[in-house]
């Protein structure tokens, strides 16, 4: 007869038969719809001053989670991304004078994440990582503008309130790293890093 020689191997095997249903019932795909702030900072480089306005956006998501340590979730979102622009005061005027140059401009984002999850009750707390594209659109017939388009590292986290069998709240907050976009010909580019900050409150549809 065959004898185990390490009492913990029918522990383990005996724990991971039971993990395994538990792993499949977390399982979850979803999608969200997110209202959100957008909350960026000022840059200063090569003589340009560069303020974004702060604004309200929407997103909308598509997750997926197989187990806690893998899931992956698409994004799109969109945000007013007005842009104003005035030279450093270390530095003299440009020939065209001091001006202060203002664009009124759209921000589309497209993101792919990473997100690792537990689940408890009806609570799923998260956090993710990712990369994606930010694009900034100058509306109207603006004259000395251009449109640009920026990668952007993005990371974040949340918790997700199942409130029904299928429906539940999502809160998150998530931050964008990027190259501030330049939309103006009047001005150099800063060339600088800005961070976005998005806390954000949606619903979710379990699929």
């Amino acid at each position: 007869m065959t004898k185990w020689t390490n009492p913990s191997i029918p522990a383990i095997l005996l724990l991971a038969a039971l993990a395994l249903p538990g792993a499949a019932a977390s399982a979850q795909t979803d999608v969200a719809a997110s209202l959100y702030g957008a909350f960026s900072g000022t840059t200063n480089g090569n003589g340009t001053v560069q303020s974004p306005s702060n604004s309200a956006g929407g997103l909308l998501e598509l997750r997926h989670i197989d187990n806690p340590l893998i899931g992956y979730d698409v994004t799109y979102s969109y945000n007013r991304d007005n842009q104003t622009y005035k030279n450093s005061a270390a530095l003299p005027c440009p020939s065209g004078g001091c001006t202060v140059a203002a664009v009124s401009a759209n921000a589309h984002e497209l993101t792919g994440d990473w997100v690792v999850s537990v689940h408890g009750a009806s609570l799923r707390p998260f956090a993710l990582a990712g990369i994606g594209v930010l694009f900034n659109e100058p509306t109207g017939n603006q004259s000395n503008t251009t449109s640009a388009t920026k990668p952007t590292f993005v990371y974040g986290a949340g918790i997700d309130w199942g409130v029904l069998p299928h429906l539940g709240v999502r809160f998150q907050y998530r931050g964008n790293l990027y190259k501030a976009p330049n939309l103006t010909r009047l001005f150099t580019s800063t060339d600088a890093f800005t961070h976005t900050a998005e806390p954000m409150i949606g619903v979710y549809f379990r699929l």
